[in-house]
């Protein structure tokens, strides 16, 4: 089996398997970047989360419990298999001109090229030891505000992905006129069957897709870089 016939089957396999999330879909600020990289033939997407703010062991551990607390703030994060090394870094490229300047692309024996589209902009601070206390409320109202300052530019860095994505894509359809896009007069797809097959098989980005690859023997690259061989 050829390598694009392969990946085919990849994508195939990975978009029929059902959401096993929590939220069982994909978090509606990827929605769109997730739809418009699984309508194309060289992406399909495997994970995401379009960034969240928690505190670690509930407020329970700010009340008196042994437990130790810890305010997090994770922004978006997206892994993307990619029919080839060339589309892996035409996406990093779009990637870390929108800003997620950690991404990276990683390379596996069997041949699959991941893409992780990551940024550093998050946070983590302790708030409390062994049931204490150690930070006073209000530092813990300034870290919440830091914290939404943060996911409201991690919202604005996912707009300038999305939109650099499309331009992108458009470049790419007029120096080679066979790529296409499947939804050519409406990039937002908002056809329900395109919508459903986007958040049916998206899984939380969590370290799955990183233990997938270092199962496969994966190997984590630059833009520049390519591998041997497999």
């Amino acid at each position: 089996m050829d390598r694009s016939a392969e990946f085919g089957r990849w994508k195939t396999q990975s978009l029929s398997k059902a959401d096993l999330s929590r939220k069982g879909s994909v978090d509606e600020g990827a929605v769109e970047v997730v739809e418009l990289l699984n309508s194309r033939d060289e992406f399909f997407t495997t994970s995401s989360c379009a960034g969240r703010i928690l505190l670690l062991d509930g407020m329970a551990a700010l009340n008196g419990t042994t437990s130790d607390a810890v305010l997090k703030f994770e922004p978006f994060i997206l892994h993307v298999q990619c029919r080839t090394l060339q589309d892996a870094q035409l996406l990093h490229s779009v990637a870390v001109d929108s800003g997620f300047r950690n991404s990276g692309i990683t390379v596996g024996k069997r041949g699959k090229t991941m893409l992780a589209v990551r940024s550093t902009h998050g946070l983590e601070v302790p708030l409390s030891h062994k049931g204490k206390l150690m930070v006073t409320e209000e530092y813990i109202e300034f870290l919440l505000t830091i914290a939404n300052k943060k996911m409201e530019e991690n919202k604005k860095r996912i707009g300038r992905f999305y939109n650099c994505l499309q331009h992108a894509m458009e470049r790419e359809a007029i120096s080679n006129p066979c790529s296409r896009i499947k939804e050519k007069n409406n990039p937002r797809f908002t056809h329900k069957n395109e919508r459903n097959q986007g958040k049916r098989h998206d899984l939380p980005a969590t370290q799955d897709s990183e233990k997938e690859l270092a199962e496969d023997g994966g190997l984590e690259l630059t833009a520049t870089l390519f591998q041997g061989d497999d």
